[in-house]
């Protein structure tokens, strides 16, 4: 089985809410599954997983960073891509603090478009109450150890 990086961004308004997207698969083996989950993806041939981060936050929500955040954990697990293969994902995310909660599709790909149907910026009361399947499944515990004053900003 083959390995996935992925650079995933815990990306924090001036509120210290974060910004989740909700991914509903309507076909393929996912079809039935939703979720919610940060910004992110792999990591492309010669990245680091910091700059993976930078271009991620960029692709996917119109922001632009020149030096992502302090790195907030690391999770590897067995994960079902949307075409059906399966992976074993090594996931690092980053801590990003933004001024602008205005977000831009203008980069999606024809899949994010599809599965990506709404963003939302979550407190951590809120996450704390919902039901929906939130990934990852500690991320309250991530958010925690956010510092108070993360540079860079979006």
């Amino acid at each position: 089985m083959r390995r996935r990086p992925s650079a995933r961004l815990l990306l924090l308004d001036p509120l210290g809410r974060v910004l989740l997207f909700r991914f509903s698969h309507q076909r393929g083996p996912l079809a039935g599954q939703t979720y919610w989950a940060t910004p992110g993806g792999g990591v492309e041939e010669g990245e680091t997983f910091e700059e993976a981060a930078i271009r991620e936050l960029g692709e996917e929500t119109g922001l632009h960073v020149d030096v992502i955040g302090p790195e907030a954990g690391r999770q590897e697990f067995v994960l079902q891509l949307p075409d059906g293969e399966y992976v074993i994902a090594e996931e690092r995310f980053f801590f990003v603090r933004t001024e602008n909660t205005a977000l831009t599709r203008d980069s999606w790909t024809a899949l994010e478009r599809e599965i990506m149907t709404d963003h939302r910026w979550w407190s951590t009361d809120e996450l704390a109450c919902t039901s929906d399947t939130v990934w990852p499944a500690d991320l309250a515990t991530m958010l925690a150890a956010a510092p108070t004053r993360s540079k860079p900003r979006a």
